[in-house]
């Protein structure tokens, strides 16, 4: 392993600052996929920036109805804190479905939300596009835990179970750079292959995300997570939704869907926040919904079962917070 020198920052300007004099550093936070990439030698920084020493990153607050979560907020603080479990319940079920307990533990909000592809290919070295090459090996070969939407030039799938809940939350994101500091949505921060097939999000290299702003909540908002895994614990998610719907009774007065698990980036299903919205949600709305959650699915080879799988999982999860409305 390549020896690297360890930074604790005092603040964010700190952080960013010697990001933009280093370009051969990396930010860490809890550390569960960096140090693993490290170990694996997937990257080898001069030094890691780690975060956990700057003052107060880790507190969750609320501002004019707002709730912000530092950026080393860990993964269980969010899932059990009062709060955003019944304001924003679908963040709380995602980040309580994240790998194991003791991951939970350590892992933070903004580690979980730019964790790296886990795709085969990129883990194991291949001179693919996220390791700096110029294909995507997936396209021909084992291809059945990727892309059936915004594949191209990579079909990776974004791992993050956190980033469709904030997506569906219309989160957004304030970022500390050394030019200064600049907020995000969530639903533009994400980015596809064709933007830049070597990278996810729209961070640069000497920026840190420094906090996720949760917006007030209308009245009658109804949220859920659900997540579909190969197996029982530490893995991600093969097929997820996050729904959030803005109830008046029974009525749904407006809609998010984001898929997670099936894009580059958390998919949106714009057709189908369309199809709810004014409508009572009903078995059978549920089920149409479901059905035009996949239109315009592209299986690879292997794949394809993801279409009845994303169909199944999002007629359920309205159907639950339809009636929970």
């Amino acid at each position: 392993m390549k020896t690297f020198r360890n930074v604790n920052a005092r603040s964010l300007a700190e952080a960013s600052t010697f990001l933009a004099q280093n370009p051969g550093s990396t930010v860490v936070g809890g550390g569960s996929d960096v140090l693993g990439m490290v170990k694996e030698r997937l990257i080898t920084p001069d030094a890691l920036v780690n975060l956990r020493s700057v003052r107060a990153l880790d507190t969750i607050t609320e501002a004019n109805r707002e709730v912000h979560l530092g950026a080393t907020v860990t993964l269980d603080a969010v899932s059990r804190n009062a709060a955003i479990r019944q304001r924003y319940t679908v963040l709380a079920e995602a980040a309580g479905q994240v790998a194991t307990p003791q991951i939970r533990n350590v892992g933070t909000i903004a580690g979980n939300v730019l964790q790296r592809p886990w795709c085969w290919y990129y883990r194991n070295h291949f001179p693919c596009f996220k390791n700096g090459g110029t294909q995507c090996f997936s396209i021909t070969g084992e291809n059945e835990f990727h892309a059936i939407f915004g594949g191209g030039p990579s079909f990776i799938v974004h791992p993050s179970d956190t980033a469709p809940a904030l997506v569906a939350l219309n989160a957004r994101f304030r970022i500390v750079g050394p030019r200064g500091e600049r907020q995000v949505a969530a639903s533009d921060f994400f980015q596809l292959p064709t933007v830049n097939p070597a990278r996810e999000n729209a961070l640069a290299n000497d920026e840190v995300l420094a906090e996720v702003i949760l917006p007030a909540t209308p009245t009658g908002l109804r949220s859920s997570y659900h997540k579909v895994l190969d197996r029982e614990a530490w893995t991600h998610a093969v097929v997820s939704v996050a729904v959030a719907l803005e109830m008046d009774g029974a009525v749904c007065r407006t809609a998010r869907v984001v898929l997670g698990g099936v894009a580059p980036i958390p998919w949106r299903v714009p057709a189908v926040e369309a199809m709810l919205t004014g409508q009572r949600v009903t078995a059978d709305l549920a089920a149409r919904a479901g059905v035009k959650a996949v239109e315009g699915a592209r299986p690879l080879a292997k794949n394809g079962y993801k279409i009845p799988l994303t169909n199944a999982i999002v007629k359920q999860t309205l159907l639950k917070v339809g009636a929970s409305a």
